[in-house]
């Protein structure tokens, strides 16, 4: 592993170490978005293709930005030595066994998503759209995959990836890595699962956000507050889709690692369908009897209002968190170490305020059919919010081997105020 000059420096002043993005990414990636849906809502383009081209709005000028005024693509990181050019004679042999470990890895993603009904389902995402989306750009990921590893590959420092072991594998070349190709087909499980997912719910809030009416949202203060909710759920899902979509060793965005552990997968898994375990019916759902805090708040004005910006606020951090990534948003992957915003005062940020929102909304501990469901409703948000706990343990677990986080954990421990806060509660 290379030694960071910036992190050792860091660790001597004590002081939190460098974050993988800068603020200038998720800034510029914010201002494109918000500014698409300015156009969107001036002209009532509240349609799925144009949720897509608020994606496109939001990935464009992060990309812009990393490259213009960050300089990422000379990163360490990147595995890219930009001085070297070797021959086409050296590196045509790897990247055609590279092009057939991908190729082959496509294929397999797409006789999954054909041969799955839940793919073609609407009942948690609109993933029949989600899947026009992957076959039109299918195509072309085939075609310019060949030009792109051409030209990588002869500047790469190890062009002999997961991707090559896998076709090398496959093609009977010797000096394969079995680690390696695991790690190759873990890393485009998360991204085939979780880019349809997010391309299935790209339309949906970005419409509400579109179409919504100015003076109907003014007048009803409890609109305005979803409303902002709905917006922050929109900034959420436009910056992990693009997250998802750029994973492009030139931007130092790529998947340096997925999550090696069963446990991580399963924590992850059972928080998205098709194997959500919180939507109605499931083992985890906590709304029986249930209704949410306008009901029970009916009537308190100031306590609705109250209640209104709190739940407005913790959605702000959520998205706030998501927005940090800038480019590299993924679940269960390490794509480098994140130690500002939201980060500077939680590990979790995203999942903490996720809970708390959901304790607020909800309020499991009342429920209309009588105090039975509503201790039932308090003990499964309870273990709702134990999973997401489980899943923080294991995300820290995988990305533990990396330097970086050792000194961003010893670091935020000492001087992060959600720890902090922790730690006197617990009288430490």
């Amino acid at each position: 592993m290379y030694h960071d000059p910036a992190l050792a420096s860091a660790a001597r002043a004590d002081v939190r170490p460098p974050s993988a993005v800068s603020r200038g990414v998720g800034l510029a990636g914010l201002l494109g978005l918000c500014a698409w849906i300015g156009v969107a809502r001036r002209f009532g383009m509240d349609g799925p293709y144009s949720a897509l081209v608020g994606v496109a709005a939001c990935a464009a000028p992060m990309v812009l930005w990393s490259l213009l005024v960050d300089k990422v693509h000379r990163n360490p990181t990147t595995g890219i030595d930009w001085t070297q050019l070797r021959p086409w004679r050296e590196t045509w042999d790897v990247s055609v066994a590279k092009l057939t470990g991908l190729w082959l890895t496509w294929g397999g993603m797409a006789a999954i998503f054909a041969l799955s009904r839940v793919w073609w389902a609407t009942r948690y995402a609109n993933y029949p759209f989600a899947m026009a989306c992957l076959g039109v750009a299918a195509p072309m990921l085939f075609v310019l995959s060949v030009p792109y590893v051409l030209w990588l590959d002869r500047r790469l420092v190890e062009p002999k990836d997961g991707a090559w072991s896998l076709g090398a594998w496959v093609m009977g070349v010797p000096g394969h890595d079995v680690a390696a190709i695991h790690n190759h087909l873990r890393s485009w499980a998360v991204k085939g699962f979780f880019l349809a997912f997010m391309l299935g719910v790209v339309p949906t809030g970005f419409g509400q956000i579109v179409a919504a009416d100015p003076g109907t949202l003014m007048r009803n203060p409890l609109t305005l507050a979803g409303y902002c909710v709905t917006f922050m759920f929109v900034v959420d899902v436009a910056f992990a889709t693009a997250g998802y979509v750029l994973t492009f060793r030139p931007l130092d965005s790529h998947i340096r690692s997925a999550n090696p552990y069963a446990a991580g997968w399963v924590a992850a898994l059972i928080c998205y369908p098709p194997f959500v375990l919180m939507g109605e019916g499931g083992v985890l759902d906590y709304h029986a009897g249930s209704a949410d805090w306008t009901h029970w708040l009916a009537g308190h004005d100031w306590l609705l209002a109250a209640v209104g910006v709190a739940l407005v606020l913790l959605t702000g951090i959520y998205a706030a968190a998501t927005v940090a990534f800038g480019l590299r948003f993924s679940n269960l992957t390490h794509r480098g170490i994140l130690t500002h915003g939201p980060y500077a005062w939680s590990r979790h940020p995203a999942y903490l305020s996720k809970n708390l929102f959901w304790w607020l909304s909800a309020m499991p501990f009342f429920a209309t059919t009588g105090w039975v469901d509503a201790v039932r409703n308090t003990a499964v948000m309870a273990a709702v919010s134990g999973v997401y706990y489980w899943r923080a343990r294991t995300e820290e677990r995988h990305l533990a081997v990396d330097p970086v986080y050792q000194a961003y954990d010893a670091w935020i421990a000492r001087y992060g105020g959600v720890p902090r806060a922790f730690a006197r509660l617990a009288g430490r």
